[in-house]
């Protein structure tokens, strides 16, 4: 049964896709940023130094799981289920595809 102060369940979902839509646009640049590192480290002629790409995977994993922490944590804490495990779920899904393209 629903409590009196929290929203709807449309409202929910409306959050959700509006976030998704900002989640997506994070996700495709921490994409972006580590398919352009890989790229510039086939360049590179020293494998001994750590590559860019791991380290633009590094720092997309960690924009993207704070991100997923803070405003899926956030939205847990206030009540708002549905925006808050899309936010867990897509941001966390996020992070594994950013590590497994710097892996492979």
């Amino acid at each position: 049964m629903r409590q009196a102060n929290e929203p709807s369940t449309g409202q929910q979902i409306a959050v959700s896709v509006a976030l998704l839509v900002i989640d997506f646009m994070l996700i495709a640049w921490a994409v972006y940023g580590v398919g352009i590192a890989g790229w510039a480290d086939s360049y590179a002629s020293d494998s001994v130094v750590p590559t860019g790409a791991s380290q633009a995977a590094s720092q997309g994993a960690w924009l993207l799981g704070g991100g997923a922490v803070l405003t899926g944590g956030g939205l847990l804490a206030l009540g708002w289920r549905i925006p808050g495990i899309v936010q867990l779920v897509v941001l966390g899904f996020g992070v594994l595809l950013v590590f497994s393209l710097a892996a492979g």
